[in-house]
């Protein structure tokens, strides 16, 4: 095979959400990447909704996340509302908990924003080269590298790019996927749907009542920018290529209107319900909706692809940079395949939910009885927030050490069950470091970072322990945190990059000077130094 014209630590193929943050997060480690994307540009759609509390954290921790509040709506919009038209009164309503208002299980609150503005602020988030308009037209897989061929659509010219990783991000339809045979599992293709952008004055019927989106029998309604704008998703018309789509619009505003859509974008896509067989083949690895698509309701499916790529990246990084072995990368599907069933799972029973929401109300109508100013809906609000999935994921793996000394649960922390219901927060190892304040607008998320962390309320002692060649940071448990993390006065947590605990210590830490060292070879899967 030629030689490549360029040769690059990582290739990342898709340059939605999960690539851009693919690539902010490994210029964060020193490693050297590519991001290409087969379309021109950005994508003009608005397309993902809701970033959330987790995804939050992850943008704090790459000082992104006081730029995406900003270019965001304010959290009271942070609310689904349920209607017979546009112009009616809600029937029901609910809250998006993590949203509408902060959570004391984070430093952060999630936001509604149009993935259209949240996509620029991952782009200038990193320097590293981006090529719009590159598209993926082979691989080939060498012993110590993979070679992409790309074609240019503006020249037409076909270049070569040699990688020592490849992260597909994509899509759902994922080219790379399909190249390499990976199937899926699920019920796939769900339905087809539409997406109208327009420009109308609708703040007689929502200016006083705010909501991320209204949903109607005739569609859901959703602003998309705090400055104007809107958009209208339904399932797709059968004569969609002649549609009428400023009438239709109107007409689902409801009988009477006066107001007059004027349609900038319509995008037709398929809500497709699907988590691939394997997620690594070799040296490229699958992430976002190119591993798994979720169904939008609830908004997990971009927040998913998020949380895939804060949990290989570091991995990736520190493969490339020596400090752990390539084994490491076995436990990004380990741990990342079962989140993506939980949460398609979770999806599909958000999408039930909603369906039943509206047929009770089709039900009151259709019978002819006074249809009463409210309905119960069918979930509660904690249950929709879906915090146990979020926050509560646990990953069983090589790289988390279960069997360290590890002491009972203390009162108030529990295994964390991660099923959409609630959270509670734990530090057994494997689930997200809880959110605790060292110091004043310090969380003890905030010590996490391009490096391993030792929390612990006896720093010295700890300090004597060798941990060469890993980064690591040690700092300060607050005595107050020692009950609730389950340590005595000398032990300590062993946090990983990516925020989740590897490792407990009950008490003083081990008389063996390289106890730390042991434990940060097995979870790196390196060779003992």
């Amino acid at each position: 095979m030629p030689l490549a014209d360029t040769e690059v630590a990582v290739l990342i193929v898709g340059g939605g959400p999960v690539g851009l943050t693919a690539r902010a997060l490994l210029e964060r480690w020193g490693v050297r990447a590519l991001l290409v994307e087969k379309h021109a540009e950005l994508s003009p759609f608005p397309r993902a909704r809701l970033v959330n509390v987790r995804s939050m954290e992850i943008y704090r921790q790459l000082g992104l996340a006081a730029g995406i509040t900003a270019g965001a709506f304010a959290p009271e919009y942070g609310r689904i509302r349920f209607r017979d038209t546009l112009q009616d009164r809600d029937f029901a309503t609910a809250a998006m908990v993590g949203i509408n208002a902060p959570v004391p299980e984070s430093p952060v609150i999630g936001v509604v924003t149009s993935q259209d503005r949240l996509e620029p602020a991952l782009l200038a988030a990193a320097d590293a080269p981006v090529r719009f308009g590159a598209e993926l037209i082979g691989l080939a897989e060498e012993a110590e590298s993979v070679v992409a061929v790309l074609s240019d659509h503006r020249s037409g010219q076909e270049t070569r790019v040699r990688a020592r990783f490849v992260i597909a991000a994509d899509g759902a339809n994922s080219t790379v996927r399909q190249r390499l045979g990976i199937g899926t599992t699920g019920p796939g293709a769900m339905a087809g749907f539409t997406t109208v952008v327009f420009d109308a004055d609708l703040s007689r019927w929502c200016a006083q009542q705010p909501a991320g989106v209204y949903f109607t029998p005739h569609g859901a309604f959703a602003p998309l920018y705090p400055e104007g704008g809107w958009a209208w998703f339904a399932p797709t018309p059968e004569d969609a290529a002649h549609a009428d789509w400023a009438g239709l619009v109107s007409r689902a505003l409801g009988p009477g209107t006066d107001v007059q859509a004027d349609v900038l974008r319509v995008q037709h896509w398929t809500m497709n319900a699907s988590v691939a067989e394997r997620f690594r083949h070799s040296r490229i690895l699958l992430t976002g909706d190119a591993a798994h698509a979720i169904p939008i309701t609830g908004g997990l499916g971009m927040n998913t692809g998020i949380a895939d790529v804060h949990n290989l990246c570091w991995k990736l990084a520190g493969v490339l940079h020596g400090w752990a072995g390539t084994d490491l990368l076995n436990t990004y599907g380990t741990e990342r395949q079962p989140v993506a069933h939980r949460t398609l799972r979770q999806a599909v029973a958000n999408t039930h939910l909603m369906i039943q929401v509206q047929n009770r109300r089709r039900d009151q109508l259709r019978t002819g009885e006074a249809a009463p100013a409210r309905i119960e809906l069918p979930w509660s609000e904690q249950y929709f927030a879906q915090l146990g999935l979020v926050l509560g994921a646990a990953y069983h793996s090589d790289a988390v050490l279960t069997g360290v000394n590890p002491p009972p649960e203390p009162p108030g922390t529990g295994t964390g069950t991660g099923t959409g219901t609630d959270y509670v927060p734990t530090t057994e190892p494997g689930h997200r470091m809880p959110h605790l304040w060292l110091a004043h607008n310090r969380s003890t998320l905030d010590a996490v970072g391009e490096w391993f962390t030792l929390l612990t309320p006896d720093p010295t002692s700890w300090s004597q322990q060798a941990a060469a060649p890993w980064p690591l940071r040690i700092e300060t448990l607050p005595e107050e945190h020692t009950d609730l993390c389950g340590l005595g006065p000398h032990g300590a947590l062993l946090v990983r990059p990516d925020g989740h605990v590897g490792a407990r210590w009950r008490d003083r830490p081990p008389g063996d000077p390289a106890t730390l060292r042991h434990a940060l070879t097995s979870i790196t899967c390196s060779t003992p130094r």
